[in-house]
């Protein structure tokens, strides 16, 4: 053959077997940065999907280019053989040249070429080599490479190729936008190739969704999941998932052999790593969801890995895609995704594991211990969002307590730290009842923390309603406090019992209790007590009728609020003086101060001081004679009520004014036009319910997006906005609609705080509403929505 020359093809890109399933983003990112720079390379978990994608974006860039060649690496063991491998695959044989990198640098020199080079992490180096001195010696060459991690090389752009996307948990769904998901698609695509007549209907869609979120969206176990549906069901096959490697077995017999079954493909990633990397791998499989590099420090550190180690262990994984980066609530989070952590935690012998289990039972009981004694001050906000990111890790701590024995005291710790930051904070009572009983139950010994926690139990008990349950815990509490003598038991036990007579509207009984609490509370020192003492006494005694000495006790609230940076309490403390006011006729200083709560819990995530501010705004409205609008706000109130589990009757004042604005309200409007606007408030959204309490949603604007509107945006993730044009009014409430424009800016959820004077969780809680209400998947879908509607004039 003459010298420098190529066979008689221009590439060797295989056929499509299978139909191509997604992935527009991501072939649109790769001819943008195939455009921007010559060396591209795509990274991610093993089995994401990678190859095809890349011969798929060579294929549609094939009349771009001379010739395109995809060279396969899987099987090349010896790196001196990758050089070689290249000019085989293209067939350059020259043999004036003295190696064979020489003759690719020939060759390639006068052609305008793409070069596919897949499966590079095992051959790193030599990959890197290569890929360097043919684009020095090729200015028109392009390559395309695959890789669990990047090869390093100046020039070089990275993309990371995330997992498809399948439904986040508890959101609502409909057979159509389930065809949002490029993982339900590629799954019904593939179960229809083995089990012709295969779709997605009512009676199999939470199977199949609860399939693809068990296999974190990664294309090769989805596809080997649908081979299995030949001889199972989709419910059979996820109640079988639990042993996910032995069950997805019998992929293609034509893939290279770590390609055949799941485990296999994740233990060629294993065994690619150096030891230190498998060791910090296996043991971040201890942890049940995302987590902190602090975390990773105190529970996976010694024995061969110092913690200085741990950042730049935690890199190379992360560059190797065997770790996933987030940012949560503006920290930097870990995660492993499901298929990982089986197989790590699969590594871990028995008494390693309970180790490891124990330090992080160790790191976030600290943590616990660190949130309560911190809640009565400046950093509420921190740690709402912080619990809330670790509640996975803090149910797995307390888990461990209850299934190890002498764990038991440690766990009932745990709970009674967690009930004011975490449960009564963010209205998790069914939560905290679950974890208090259990723990409780497991520690019967007659300690100080059993009285305490006894009292704590009842305190959620009460305000769920449940009086009898209440009294029989408050009655072992305060008989096990009197007989050790322990002062903030006692303390303790008469607050929640003020409370209790509080809730019956026995005042003149609960004013004594209280008024005991109030002395107690502050003898020994619980600030976050002495504030609930004296709110509820000033509740009571102005129910009574000593208005000024009621006004007194809130001012001497708020001041203790003010003077430790408190927000959670004085949003409380705010919303009973409201009603103070209201009772006193003063509409308008009510009306402000139950708005402030309400801002303020709402940035707290405090869900029941959320209901309790609507439904004292609707009271207030309904004085003021704008009728619609505390009928909607009471029905909002009542369903927020009832998802967090708190009875309607919990407080019996409460119950009669709620009774008598319903009853004011139906003389007013009438029992048709009640029955409308209660329904109408059934559809808002809490957001939409907290605009219009707040004056800042326009009267009759549209409540949510109904069916009629929602069909007519049905634009899969990454695709045109096109149908619309054709939509009216958007579903979108004032402040939803100004975050999508910002969204449609690329603004970052931070970037959107700052600019809107709102807290980053209020952003993504709109950013979710927005999401469900246009049945969007994506961030970007919103920004081409956005478009649309500014090109048809109607944003």
């Amino acid at each position: 053959m003459v010298a420098g020359a190529v066979t008689r093809q221009v590439g060797n890109l295989p056929a499509d077997l299978t139909s191509f399933v997604g992935r527009r983003r991501e072939l649109a990112e790769i001819r943008r940065l195939l455009s921007a720079s010559r060396l591209v390379t795509l990274t991610g978990v093993g089995g994401v999907g990678k190859t095809r994608l890349a011969l798929r974006a060579a294929a549609e860039q094939r009349r771009a280019f001379d010739s395109v060649w995809l060279v396969d690496l899987s099987t090349v063991t010896d790196p001196a053989l990758v050089a070689e491998t290249v000019t085989a695959t293209m067939g350059v044989r020259d043999e004036s040249a003295p190696c064979p990198m020489d003759a690719l640098e020939q060759v390639l020199s006068s052609q305008r070429t793409l070069l596919v080079l897949d499966n590079c992490e095992h051959l790193r180096d030599a990959c890197a080599v290569l890929a360097d001195r043919l684009l020095r010696a090729a200015p028109e060459l392009r390559i395309l490479a695959t890789s669990r991690q990047s090869l390093g090389i100046t020039g070089e752009h990275q993309m990371k190729i995330c997992p498809l996307p399948v439904p986040e948990p508890d959101r609502p769904l409909s057979r159509r936008s389930l065809e949002l998901y490029d993982g339900i698609s590629l799954l019904t695509e593939r179960a229809a190739a083995v089990l012709p007549g295969f779709t997605v209907t009512e009676d199999n869609q939470e199977a199949v969704v609860e399939l693809c979120r068990q296999l974190d969206g990664i294309p090769l176990a989805i596809e080997l999941a649908a081979v299995r549906l030949r001889v199972l069901s989709v419910n059979a096959l996820v109640e079988r998932l639990r042993d996910r490697y032995r069950m997805l077995t019998g992929g293609s017999s034509a893939a290279v052999p770590r390609q055949q079954t799941l485990h296999a493909l994740v233990d060629w990633s294993f065994q690619l790593l150096p030891g230190a990397e498998r060791t910090l791998w296996t043991r971040m499989s201890i942890f049940p969801s995302h987590f902190d590099l602090d975390a990773v420090e105190a529970v996976c550190t010694g024995g061969g890995i110092e913690r200085d180690d741990v950042l730049d262990l935690l890199d190379a994984l992360l560059d190797k895609s065997l770790l996933l980066r987030e940012e949560l609530s503006g920290t930097v989070r870990y995660r492993m995704l499901d298929t990982l952590r089986e197989f790590g935690r699969k590594r871990l012998g028995g008494p390693e594991r309970r180790s490891l289990q124990r330090r992080h039972r160790d790191h976030y009981l600290l943590l616990a211990r660190q949130a309560a004694a911190e809640w009565f001050g400046p950093h509420q906000f921190l740690w709402s969002r912080r619990l809330d990111l670790e509640q996975a890790h803090l149910r797995a701590a307390m888990d461990f307590c209850l299934q190890e024995p002498c764990e038991t005291e440690a766990g009932l710790l745990m709970a009674l730290c967690l009930t004011d930051p975490c449960w009564l904070a963010n209205a998790y009572y069914n939560e905290g009842r679950h974890w208090l009983d259990r723990m409780l139950w497991a520690a019967p010994e007659p300690t100080v923390l059993r009285a305490l926690a006894l009292c704590a139990d009842a305190e959620l008990v009460f305000t769920q309603g449940d009086t009898d349950r209440g009294r029989h815990l408050l009655a072992e509490s305060r008989a096990l406090a009197e007989r050790l003598g322990d002062p903030g038991a006692l303390a303790q036990t008469s607050l929640i019992a003020g409370m209790a007579e509080h809730y019956c509207g026995d005042y003149a009984k609960a004013t004594p209790l209280l008024e005991r609490a109030v002395v107690e509370e502050e003898a020994v020192g619980n600030l976050s007590g002495l504030l609930i003492a004296l709110i509820t006494l000033a509740a009571s005694v102005g129910y009574l009728g000593d208005r000024p000495r009621a006004t007194e006790l809130f001012e001497r609230a708020l001041a203790l609020t003010e003077a430790h940076g408190e927000c959670s309490g004085r949003a409380w403390v705010h919303t009973i003086f409201a009603i103070h006011l209201w009772q006193g006729g003063e509409n308008a200083r009510a009306l402000e101060m139950a708005r402030g709560s309400l801002l303020l819990a709402r940035d707290l995530g405090d869900r029941m001081n959320i209901a309790t501010n609507l439904e004292v705004i609707a009271w207030v409205e309904t004085c003021e004679g704008r009728h619609p609008c505390a009928a909607r706000l009471l029905a909002v109130s009542e369903e927020i009520g009832r998802s967090v589990g708190m009875a309607p009757c919990r407080d019996k004042r409460f119950a009669e004014f709620h009774e008598r604005c319903l009853a004011s309200l139906r003389a007013s409007l009438g029992d048709r036009a009640l029955s409308r606007e209660l329904r109408r408030g059934n559809r808002l959204t809490t957001d939409e319910a907290i605009e219009e309490a707040l004056g800042e949603r326009a009267e009759g604007g549209p409540a949510h997006a109904d069916e009629a509107v929602a069909e007519a945006w049905p634009t899969p993730p990454g695709g045109p906005a096109t149908a619309v044009s054709a939509v009216e009014p958007s579903p979108l409430t004032r402040r939803e609609q100004e975050i999508a424009e910002l969204i449609a800016q690329g603004r970052s959820n931070k970037e959107i705080a700052s600019a809107l004077v709102i807290s980053q969780r209020t952003v993504e809680g709109h950013v979710e509403h927005t999401l469900d209400k246009l049945g969007f998947a994506s961030r970007a879908q919103i920004a081409a929505w956005m478009a649309a509607r500014q090109a048809g004039g109607r944003s």
